[in-house]
This record gives C-alpha cells, sequence and structure tokens, in this order.
C-alpha cells in the first residue's frame, strides 16, 4: 500500500504526506460543496427532473462544469495548493481543442 502512495506522489509530482492529504482534502471539499451548489443552479436555470438528457447534459458542461474548477482553485488558495490545482486546471481545459480536432 505504501508503494502506491509513493508512485501517486511521484505521478501527481507531490513532495510530502502533508501536501497528498491537503490536495486530497480540497478535492473532498469541492466535491461536498458542489452537493450543495448543483441544485440550486439547475433550478436556476430551469431544469427539472422532465428535462430531457441531453438538454441536462448540455447544461451541465457549459455551467457546472467549469464551476467545479472555480471552487477546486478557491478551495486549493485557501489551502496553500493554489499552483497544483492552477496546473491542472490548465491541463484539463488545455485538452478541450482536442475533442473538437478531426482525425
Amino acid at each position: 500500500m505504501n508503494n502506491f502512495f509513493e508512485k501517486l506522489k511521484n505521478r501527481l509530482n507531490i513532495t510530502s504526506n502533508k501536501q497528498f492529504w491537503t490536495i486530497m482534502l480540497v478535492f473532498a471539499l469541492t466535491g461536498f460543496t458542489f452537493l450543495f451548489v448543483k441544485k440550486p443552479i439547475y433550478e436556476i436555470v430551469g431544469i427539472t427532473p422532465n428535462t430531457p438528457f441531453y438538454l441536462r447534459t448540455i447544461i451541465w458542461i457549459l455551467c457546472v462544469f467549469p464551476m467545479y474548477y472555480v471552487f477546486l482553485l478557491f478551495y486549493g488558495f485557501i489551502f496553500g495548493q493554489f499552483n497544483f490545482f492552477w496546473g491542472m486546471v490548465k491541463k484539463s481545459f488545455g485538452r478541450i481543442p482536442a475533442l473538437f480536432k478531426r482525425n
């Protein structure tokens, strides 16, 4: 099990166990916060359980998905891991244009 954490720390370029657990805490807080934010956002936009799946998916991608990263950066800043999460966000959004490339 210890080997697993070492491999993960190397892959994520993390230097200490404290940094690793701080990053895990940021992910947990972001997900937990998002549980409370998603429903009001859907209500504001007018999404109901009867809304077609494709429309909910479009709203998710355009509104809710980017807000997740905003919360991630916010908590990362509070816990001193902003640079780690900023690099992750840049990498994630940098992959989006590849989705629309034709082979």
